[in-house]
C-alpha cells in the first residue's frame, strides 16, 4: 500500500480528520515560517510555486537549498518543488507516491501528506508515527508533577502536565480537574501560544468531541513542545556565551569607573562602621543586648558580606584590569590617592580588629546578661516555688485545732505536725539557695537587685516565722497530749467504773418496774422481803455514784483549768455522767413507787384471803349437799315399794327441797364472782370449785326431773299396755337383776337384736322406761307394717296405690290430710293422677324406711 493510499485510508475513516491536519499543518508552517518573515493562508495554494516550500525547509533545517527560480511559468514552479522534494530525500526520507506536479497542481492530499512527511523526518526526526507522542512524552515522563504519564490522553491533563514540567510558572497543575478537559486543552493552547509562540493548532471542542481525534494533527502539535523547550535551552546557551563575551568587553571599559566608585563606596561604609562597632555601651536587660547580638549579626550576614564581596571584587577588578591591560599593551591603572588596594585592606584591617573586639564584648555581656537571666529566673522560680509551699502553712501554725481535739487527734495532728517539722528542715536548703542566688544577682550588678533583695528578705523572715510557729505548735501540741492522757486515763477509768454501775442500775430499775403476779400473801411478803434486802443495798451503791461522778468531775476541772474543749463524748463509752445522774434520779424516784405497789398488793391479798374463807366455808357445806341429794335419788327410784303413784309423789317433794336450796347456790355464786373480779384463780381451803357445784346441782336437777319423767311414763305404759302393778313389780325386780349381773342368751345374734331395741343409739346404757317398753312389746300383742299395708289395701279396693278421694272418703279428715301430705306419689303403670304410695308410707310409720 502507498503512502498515498495510507494517507486516504485515514482520511476515509474520519473526514473530519483532513480538517483537523489542514489546520493543524497550516499553523506548524507558519509557526516556522514567520522566522523568515512571511505566512500562508492555503496550503495547497501557497505552496505551488514551490517557493514557501523551500523556504520553509532552509528554515526548519537551516541549510541552504539550491536557489529557486524566480519564473512564474508551470515549468519554474515544478522545478522549485523538486529541488524541495530532492532536499527532502537527501534527509533519507522516501517519498513515495508524491510527484511535483502533484503539489504544483494544488492535490490537497499529497500537499498535506508531503507536509506530514515533513514534519516526521524534521520535527519528529526518527520517532515511529505510531508512538510519536509516547516518544516524546516518554523524555519527561519521570519528572511529570504527580506521576502523570504523558500519553497523548484528550482530558487535557498530559498538556498541561509537561508545561507545567518545563515552566511550572505557567501553569498551577494542582487546579486542574480531570473533569473539565475542554478547560484543560484551552489554557493548555493559549499559555503555549503566549508563552511558548506555539500557535494554536488544535480545537479542544474536536479532541473532546470526536471520537478517535486525529493522531498525526497531535502528534505534530505535541512535537512543536519538544522543540520550543529543545529550541529555548540551546537559545539560553547561545545567549549565556555572548554575554559572557561582551561582559568582558564591557568590563574593560568599566572596571576602571567601577573600581574607583567601589573603593570610594567601600571607605565610607568602613569610615561609619568602626564607630559603631566601637561603642561598648552595655544594656541592662538580656532582650537589649540580644538585639545587639541581632543587630551585630545582621551586619555580618547581610551587611558585612555584600562588603566583603565588593572588596573581593575590587582587588578581582583590579587585578583583572591590570591584566587586559597589560596584554592590550595599556598602561597599568593607577586609582586615585588613598583608594589603592593597600589602602583598602589596611581600612579592612582595623575594621576587623574593631569587629573582633566588639564580637567578644557583646558575648561577654551576654554570657553576663544570660547568667543574670537565668539566675533571675532561677530565683523567681524557687520563690514562686517556695511561696506556693509556705502559702497559708503561717495560719495552719497559728490554729489552735488542738483545744477541740481528742486524744487520738491529738496523736494525729502529732504525727501530721512532726512530718510538717521534716518538710520544713527539707526546706531550709532551698532557702538557702534562694539567699545565694540572691546574694550573686547582687554580686553581678543585676539591674533589678532591689527587688530581689526585697523578696529575698521578705522569704527570710517569713522562713524565720515559720520556725517560731512551728515550735510554738509543737509545744502546745505536747502540753495538751500529756493533758488529753491524763483525761483519756479518768475516761477510762470512768468508763470502767460507769459501766457495771449502769448495767447495776438496769437491772434495778428493771426490778422496781417488774410486773409481779402474786395468788397469797406468803408471795406478796417473799417480794417485800427482797425488796427491803435492795433498799439496804442503796447507800453502798451511792457512794460508787459518788466515785464514779468524782472521775468526771476531775476531767472537768482538768479542761477547765488548762482551757481545754470537751468534745462531749467519752472514746471508751456511750455512758454520760448525765446518764448516770438521771438513771439514780429514776432508781430513787422507782423506790417509794415499789413500796406503795407491794403495800397495796399485800392489802389485795389480804381481801383475797377472806373472799376464799368466805367461799370455802359455802362450797364445803353445798358440795356434800348435792351429792347426798344425788345419792338419795338414786336409792328413791329402785328401793321405794308402793305404786308408782306413791313413788311420783316421793319424788315431787325431793324436787321441792331441791328447788328451795336454790338460794344457796346463788350467795355461792354471788361470792364466786367477786373472786373472779379480784383475780382469784385457787382456793387451798376448799376442794369444791364453783364449776363442780354447777355441774353436781345442774346433775341433780336433771336426775330428779328424768326420775320423775321416768315414773310418768311407766304410768303411761301401765295404763296403755294394761300392765298390773304386780307386772310393773316383776318388770323393776328383772331390771335391777340385769343391771347387777348380765343377762346370759343363747346367741350372740340374739343379744345384738335386744340391745338394738333397748339402746338404739348405741349409748351402752339401758334405761328402766326403755326396758319396759321391751318387755311389754315381748309379752303383748302389737299392731305392725304389714298389718297397716292389709288396712290400707282394703280402703284402696285390693290395689296397690290408694288415690286422695278415697283417704278422704275413708279416714277422718285430719288423719286423710296428714296421709295425703306425707305419702309419695305411686310410681307405676295404669294409675290415675295423683296416685299415693302406701306401702312406703306405712314402712316409714314403723321405721323401716325415711319418712
Amino acid at each position: 500500500m502507498t503512502q498515498e493510499d495510507d494517507w486516504d485510508r485515514d482520511l476515509l475513516l474520519d473526514p473530519a480528520w483532513e480538517k483537523q491536519q489542514r489546520k493543524t499543518f497550516t499553523a506548524w508552517c507558519n509557526s516556522h515560517l514567520r522566522k523568515a518573515g512571511t505566512q500562508i493562508e492555503n496550503i495547497e495554494e501557497d505552496f505551488r510555486n514551490g517557493l514557501k516550500l523551500m523556504l520553509l525547509l532552509e528554515v526548519i533545517s537551516g541549510e541552504r537549498l539550491p536557489k529557486p527560480d524566480k519564473g512564474k511559468m508551470r515549468f519554474h514552479k515544478i522545478a522549485n518543488v523538486n529541488k524541495a522534494l530532492d532536499f527532502i530525500c537527501s534527509k533519507g526520507v522516501k517519498l513515495v507516491s508524491i510527484g511535483a506536479e502533484e503539489i504544483v497542481d494544488g492535490n490537497g492530499k499529497m500537499t498535506l501528506g508531503m507536509i506530514w512527511t515533513i514534519i516526521l523526518r524534521f520535527a519528529i526526526q526518527d520517532i515511529s508515527v505510531e508512538g510519536v507522542c509516547v516518544c516524546v512524552c516518554e523524555r519527561q515522563r519521570a519528572e511529570l508533577p504527580h506521576q502523570v504519564g504523558l500519553q497523548c490522553r484528550t482530558d487535557g491533563l498530559a498538556l498541561c502536565a509537561l508545561i507545567h514540567r518545563h515552566r511550572p510558572d505557567l501553569i498551577d497543575y494542582s487546579k486542574l480537574r480531570k473533569d473539565d478537559p475542554i478547560g484543560n486543552l484551552n489554557t493548555a493552547f493559549e499559555v503555549a501560544e503566549k508563552f511558548l509562540d506555539i500557535p494554536k493548532m488544535l480545537d479542544a471542542e474536536d479532541i473532546v468531541n470526536t471520537p478517535k481525534p486525529d493522531e498525526k494533527a497531535i502528534m505534530t502539535y505535541v512535537s512543536c513542545f519538544y522543540h520550543a523547550f529543545a529550541g529555548a535551552e540551546q537559545a539560553e546557551t547561545a545567549a549565556n556565551r555572548i554575554c559572557k563575551v561582551l561582559a568582558v568587553n564591557q568590563e574593560n571599559e568599566k572596571l576602571m569607573e567601577e573600581y574607583e566608585k567601589l573603593a570610594s563606596e567601600l571607605l565610607e561604609w568602613i569610615r561609619r562602621t568602626i564607630p559603631w562597632l566601637e561603642n561598648r555601651v552595655a544594656e541592662q536587660t538580656m532582650r537589649s543586648m540580644q538585639q545587639k547580638l541581632e543587630d551585630f549579626r545582621d551586619y555580618r550576614r547581610i551587611h558585612k558580606p555584600p562588603r566583603v564581596q565588593e572588596k573581593c571584587q575590587l582587588e578581582i577588578n583590579f587585578n583583572t584590569l591590570q591584566t587586559k591591560l597589560r596584554l592590550s599593551n595599556r598602561p597599568a591603572f593607577m586609582p586615585s590617592e588613598g583608594k589603592m588596594v593597600s589602602d583598602i585592606a589596611n581600612a579592612w584591617k582595623g575594621l576587623e580588629q574593631v569587629e573582633k573586639g566588639y564580637e567578644e564584648w557583646l558575648l561577654t555581656e551576654i554570657r553576663r546578661l544570660e547568667r543574670l537571666d537565668h539566675l533571675a529566673e532561677k530565683f523567681k522560680q524557687k520563690c514562686s516555688m517556695h511561696e506556693s509551699w509556705t502559702g497559708g502553712k503561717e495560719d495552719l501554725l497559728s490554729q489552735k485545732d488542738y483545744e477541740s481535739a481528742s486524744l487520738m487527734e491529738i496523736r494525729a495532728l502529732m504525727r501530721k505536725h512532726e512530718a510538717f517539722e521534716s518538710d520544713l528542715a527539707a526546706h531550709q536548703d532551698r532557702v538557702e539557695q534562694i539567699a545565694a542566688i540572691a546574694q550573686e544577682l547582687n554580686e553581678l550588678d543585676y539591674h533589678d537587685a532591689a527587688t530581689v533583695n526585697a523578696r529575698c528578705q521578705g522569704i527570710c523572715d517569713q522562713w524565720d516565722n515559720l520556725g517560731t510557729l512551728t515550735q510554738k505548735r509543737r509545744d502546745s501540741l505536747e502540753r495538751v497530749e500529756k493533758l488529753w492522757e491524763t483525761i483519756d486515763q479518768l475516761y477510762l477509768e470512768f468508763a470502767k467504773r460507769a459501766a457495771p454501775f449502769n448495767n447495776w442500775m438496769d437491772g434495778a430499775m428493771e426490778d422496781l418496774q417488774d410486773m409481779f403476779i402474786v395468788h397469797s400473801i406468803e408471795e406478796i411478803q417473799s417480794l417485800i422481803t427482797a425488796h427491803d434486802q435492795f433498799k439496804a443495798t442503796l447507800p453502798e451503791a451511792d457512794k460508787e455514784r459518788m466515785a464514779t461522778m468524782g472521775i468526771h468531775n476531775e476531767i472537768l476541772k482538768i479542761a477547765q483549768t488548762y482551757g481545754i474543749k470537751l468534745s462531749g463524748i467519752n472514746p471508751y463509752t456511750n455512758l454520760s455522767p448525765q446518764d448516770i445522774s438521771n438513771k439514780w434520779d429514776a432508781v430513787k424516784h422507782l423506790v417509794p413507787l415499789r413500796d406503795q405497789m407491794l403495800q397495796e398488793e399485800v392489802a389485795r391479798q389480804q381481801a383475797n384471803e377472806r373472799l376464799r374463807r368466805q367461799f370455802a366455808a359455802q362450797a364445803n357445806i353445798i358440795g356434800p349437799w348435792i351429792q347426798t341429794k344425788m345419792e338419795e335419788i338414786s336409792h328413791v327410784s329402785v328401793d321405794i315399794a308402793g305404786s308408782l303413784e306413791e313413788q311420783m309423789n316421793s319424788l315431787k317433794q325431793y324436787e321441792q327441797n331441791i328447788i328451795n336450796y336454790k338460794s344457796n347456790i346463788d350467795k355461792l355464786e354471788g361470792d364466786h364472782q367477786l373472786s373472779q373480779e379480784s383475780l382469784i384463780f385457787d382456793n387451798k381451803h376448799t376442794n369444791y370449785t364453783m364449776e363442780h357445784v354447777r355441774v353436781g346441782w345442774e346433775q341433780l336437777l336433771t336426775t330428779i326431773a328424768r326420775t320423775i319423767n321416768e315414773v310418768e311414763n311407766q304410768i303411761l305404759t301401765r295404763d296403755a299396755k294394761g300392765i298390773s302393778q304386780e307386772q310393773l313389780n316383776e318388770f323393776r325386780a328383772s331390771f335391777n337383776h340385769f343391771d347387777r349381773v348380765r343377762l346370759d342368751l343363747d346367741g350372740e345374734v340374739e343379744f345384738a337384736r335386744i340391745m338394738t331395741l333397748v339402746d338404739p343409739n348405741n349409748t351402752g346404757v339401758v334405761t328402766f322406761q326403755a326396758f319396759i317398753d321391751f318387755m311389754t312389746r315381748e309379752t303383748a300383742e302389737t299392731d305392725t307394717a304389714e298389718q297397716v299395708m292389709a288396712s290400707f289395701k282394703i280402703l284402696a279396693s285390693d290395689k296397690n296405690y290408694i288415690t286422695v278421694d278415697e283417704l278422704r272418703r275413708e279416714l277422718p279428715p285430719e288423719q286423710a290430710e296428714y296421709c295425703i301430705s306425707r305419702m309419695t306419689r305411686f310410681i307405676g303403670t295404669d294409675c290415675p293422677t295423683g296416685a299415693l304410695d302406701y306401702i312406703s308410707f306405712s314402712s316409714a310409720l314403723y321405721g323401716e324406711s325415711d319418712l
